[in-house]
């Protein structure tokens, strides 16, 4: 499991974040919680050779956003 955090910052068209935003609300979701779920599938589709640890490709490890 992810032991530290660390802040990235990124712009985005105002009217896409408040769209985003309240989808994520309408399914009681952070809006953090579904950009590390993209991000976590992202780097599993695009790793390539690249060895991951387990908490990431695990499918039996809950993650901190309730995302299998």
């Amino acid at each position: 499991m992810e032991k530290r955090t660390a802040r990235m910052t990124f712009l985005i068209d105002p009217i896409k974040k408040q769209i985003f935003e309240e989808i994520c609300a309408q399914q009681d979701l952070t809006s953090s919680q579904v950009i590390r779920r993209l991000m976590r599938q992202y780097i599993v589709e695009h790793a390539g050779t690249r060895e991951l640890p387990e908490w990431l490709t695990g499918t039996s490890v809950k993650s901190e956003d309730g995302a299998s």
